[in-house]
């Protein structure tokens, strides 16, 4: 085992390698070293060598892309099927890897778009109706369901691009009209986080009654982590279909059975702890959940990936101009120079029976562009809070009294702690001036 590691199945220079990729791409030659490692890789599913298949899927699988396979798909599955015993399931995992591939290198067809699509319903409903007893890394699981929804993604803007589509296209799309279908999607995210009872395993969880953030979701035990991971993933996965779609209350609804305070088997992989919290923050932010999320800054890992740094800043800051209020909340690790917030001024209110700026006629003009901004400001300064109530967070409120618009401006409350604490030093300060008196 431990030699199967060390080799680098990339290394491989063969003559016929380099002949084969000059010639142009052939489906059904398979090189010396793809067949090492689809040998090497099923043997290790098979025997639930976790730490085996991780190396390989995440180091070997991308050194052999780089090396052979920049400008040409992988071989075909029906090429690498007689070296893995014309193993169905596997032969699913690789056409995912297939596709996965075809995606981030080049540009798919419809025809090979309609084909993942079938590779992926054909792999879900084995893993939800048949038995799964394989072991495979957090990593891949996870790149199962976000290449899903990523896949799902580039269908929709793919299919919304009519101008552009031959007559065979269109006919094509019409034929298969249920392929990426959003209830489809939905469906198969939402059957995998039942079917796993996943839900039900997290609330047993903090019932101390099993195990399984402790073990990283993994069984050992001898059983299969497959499905129980892959409905852990969907909650994130429907989570982000459902910012796509604009629904987020659902999306944040869809994400409570995970304690994202806490470090879950999300922190496991970046891609999911990236995808978890960008979009819990983007959700909460559409819904004026702003008080929440300025606390929700202090989340785990919350501004510890740069290339997203940028972006949490900008929610941040939304928060921040439309909950004046929650100035300062932001820890000095995530602070916002104030110079780089905008510069806030309140409007100046004129009341229709001050006539002694303008006159009546010049006030009338006023009217509709001071309700507006006043209704705008109300609008902007609302929140939700995690039950569906809707409060105010505005510094001023007001009321319409026939031909008055009434501004009311909230006074800030009193606070006698600083008052307090300075009598103390004061009364400090006093004693031990006593004590250095000397009586006679």
């Amino acid at each position: 085992m431990a030699g199967t590691a060390s080799f680098d199945y990339g290394s491989q220079q063969q003559k016929p390698e380099a002949e084969s990729a000059a010639a142009g791409y052939d489906p059904n030659y398979v090189p010396d070293s793809v067949r090492s490692f689809v040998v090497h890789i099923y043997r290790h599913i098979r025997e639930k060598n976790v730490y085996e298949i991780h190396q390989m899927y995440e180091t070997s699988f991308q050194s052999i892309s780089d090396r052979f396979f920049k400008d040409s798909p992988w071989p075909s599955v029906d090429a690498v099927a007689p070296y893995v015993d014309n193993d169905h399931v596997f032969c699913l995992l690789y056409r995912e890897m297939w596709f996965r591939h075809l995606y981030a290198r080049h540009s798919p067809t419809l025809k090979q778009r309609i084909d993942s699509w079938d590779n992926y319903c054909s792999l879900f409903q084995v893993v939800l109706h048949g038995v799964v007893n394989m072991q495979l890394p957090n990593q891949w699981l996870w790149d199962m369901v976000d290449e899903f929804v990523y896949q799902f993604q580039s269908f929709c803007q793919y299919r919304a691009k009519m101008k552009s589509k031959t007559e065979q296209e269109i006919a094509l799309l019409r034929q298969y009209d249920q392929a990426w279908n959003v209830y489809g999607v939905l469906n198969f995210l939402q059957a995998l986080v039942e079917k796993s009872t996943i839900i039900q395993i997290l609330e047993q969880e903090k019932e101390g009654l099993v195990q399984f953030t402790a073990t990283d979701g993994y069984d050992y035990n001898g059983g299969s982590n497959v499905l129980k991971v892959l409905g852990y993933f969907s909650m994130i996965g429907l989570l982000r279909v459902h910012c796509l779609l604009g629904d987020y209350h659902t999306g944040l609804k869809c994400l409570l059975p995970i304690d994202i305070s806490q470090q879950g088997v999300y922190f496991s992989v970046i891609g999911s702890h990236i995808t978890t919290i960008y979009h819990y923050g983007f959700a909460s932010l559409m819904l004026r959940r702003y008080v929440a999320l300025f606390f929700d800054h202090q989340l785990p890992g919350f501004w510890k990936f740069s290339s997203m740094t940028t972006s949490l800043i900008a929610v941040a800051l939304l928060c921040n101009i439309n909950f004046p209020k929650a100035s300062g909340i932001l820890s000095s690790e995530a602070r916002i120079p104030r110079e780089r917030n905008p510069n806030f001024t309140f409007i100046p209110y004129f009341g229709l029976n001050n006539t002694k700026h303008c006159s009546h006629d010049q006030t009338l003009v006023y009217w509709p562009l001071y309700r507006t901004i006043l209704m705008t400001y109300k609008h902007k300064t609302h929140a939700v809070d995690s039950d569906g109530k809707i409060t105010s967070n505005a510094d001023v409120n007001f009321y319409i009294d026939d031909d008055m618009i009434r501004v009311i401006e909230s006074k800030p409350a009193k606070r006698y702690g600083d008052y307090f604490l300075r009598q103390i030093v004061k009364l400090e300060g006093v004693m031990s001036d006593v004590d250095r008196i000397k009586l006679e």
